[in-house]
């Protein structure tokens, strides 16, 4: 690789890692927010005889929220490495049986993010074209889809950046992380 290829791909590598670990720390924001509101929920479901309220819509609030911090979480998980593996005789294989282990498994993850985005896209279009919307809150169902379709499309640029790195088109990372890859 020329020096100038070398540099974009090393730009690219920090636009790629920065992005999903902002995304991972987002969705840790998320997170706590949904957990402190989920406590002024309860405390106020459980003082109703001093005059208190549960916060309105906080089911509709968890279930969008966790879905959008999940997505969030995701694309650095992947470039960690950090999905669950079974690795029984991982340790037995040759490395080059690994490197293609590896490569197709990236590969599966890229479709499969892929296959995601669009079915997610789909799903807030029809959602979008029904007008459907929550019960108490009354918000519109696709925003939750199109909220966490951000972060899926940072999970298809992730999994195609791990199939670069796998496939060895690009330098990895230092201290990319875990998994069967790295035993």
């Amino acid at each position: 690789m020329s020096s100038a290829t070398t540099s974009a791909a090393a730009s690219l590598a920090r636009a790629v890692y920065g992005a999903a670990r902002a995304f991972a720390l987002f969705g840790v924001l998320v997170l706590c927010a949904l957990a402190l509101m989920s406590l002024i929920s309860i405390v106020g479901r459980a003082l109703i005889p001093l005059g208190l309220k549960p916060v309105p819509g906080d089911f509709e609030l968890v279930e969008m929220g966790t879905a959008l911090a999940v997505f969030s979480f995701l694309p650095w998980c992947h470039l960690r490495r950090g999905h669950a593996v079974v690795d029984l005789f991982w340790g037995t294989f040759p490395p080059a049986l690994k490197r293609a282990l590896q490569l197709f498994a990236d590969l599966l993850m890229l479709i499969v993010w892929a296959l995601l985005v669009w079915r997610m896209g789909v799903g807030a279009l029809e959602y979008r074209a029904k007008g459907e919307l929550t019960f108490i809150l009354q918000m519109p169902i696709w925003w939750g889809y199109a909220l966490s379709m951000v972060p899926a499309a940072l999970g298809v640029a992730v999994a195609l950046w791990r199939v670069l790195e796998s496939a060895a088109l690009v330098p990895a990372q230092e201290g990319a992380g875990g998994g069967a890859a790295h035993h």
